[in-house]
């Protein structure tokens, strides 16, 4: 007859007593064929953490998770201004056309370098027909020339040439919208229809000018022609070039 385990744990310590009430309970052939010890019980133990810890953390990597689907990007409209300037027809700017009012046309003669009729921006200055014509010739006096005044369409810019009097027709004076002569319009003999076809001038300033002048006896300078009511600083060097007294 076996002994008790009391009696074979007699005098182990508290860790050995319980390996070998363990071993005690398990089966016999299981004790023969593994000699099952607390070594090997602690070996099984770590891996069977080591294993139930991998498969958490797959389990982890491998779940769900939300995903924000990227925005849908259509294709718009081009954009005004850059379909504005990519649609501008070529010869915008040739009189008749659609944006014929862009540009003006402007005959440039006397003392410049190249002569001719040159088609300008609109609102471009004195200085800048004077540069499309390659400039000023040198030695020529430009004291007269207002080279800051705005161009109107169908001027004639004079550099360096005696004022011409207006030629006047057998039928008269030119009418009303008619642009001035060849030379500066004398303020002393002009018409009121002569005097409303200089720019920014209509028949009322023009009669206002007529008026002036029968009431002071004539143009002493051009520069009475800022006391005439309607006339102010703009006005008057837009005609101080195109007048004379």
């Amino acid at each position: 007859m076996a002994p008790a385990p009391a009696a074979e744990g007699a005098g182990l310590s508290p860790g050995a007593a319980r390996g070998l009430a363990v071993r005690e309970r398990l089966p016999l052939w299981l004790q023969d064929r593994c000699e099952v010890r607390p070594r090997t019980v602690a070996a099984v133990a770590v891996v069977l953490v080591a294993a139930v810890g991998f498969a958490g953390q797959q389990y982890w990597w491998a779940r769900p998770q939300t995903v924000t689907a990227p925005a849908v990007v259509t294709p718009g409209a081009v954009p005004a201004a850059s379909a504005a300037s990519a649609g501008a027809p070529a010869g915008a700017g040739s009189p008749g056309g659609a944006g014929g009012a862009a540009r003006i046309v402007v005959d440039i003669s006397g003392k410049v370098r190249d002569p001719g009729v040159r088609r300008l921006p609109a609102g471009s200055r004195v200085e800048d027909a004077l540069a499309a014509a390659g400039g000023v010739r040198p030695g020529t006096d430009t004291t007269g020339l207002n080279r800051a005044r705005v161009l109107v369409d169908g001027e004639q810019v004079v550099v360096g040439a005696p004022a011409q009097p207006p030629v006047a027709g057998a039928g008269g004076g030119p009418g009303p919208g008619a642009g001035p002569g060849p030379g500066p319009l004398s303020l002393g003999s002009a018409t009121v229809a002569q005097l409303d076809g200089l720019p920014g001038v209509g028949p009322v300033l023009a009669q206002h000018i007529v008026d002036f002048r029968t009431a002071r006896g004539g143009f002493r300078s051009v520069e009475e022609l800022r006391q005439v009511d309607g006339i102010g600083e703009r006005r008057f060097a837009d005609l101080r070039t195109l007048v004379r007294p």
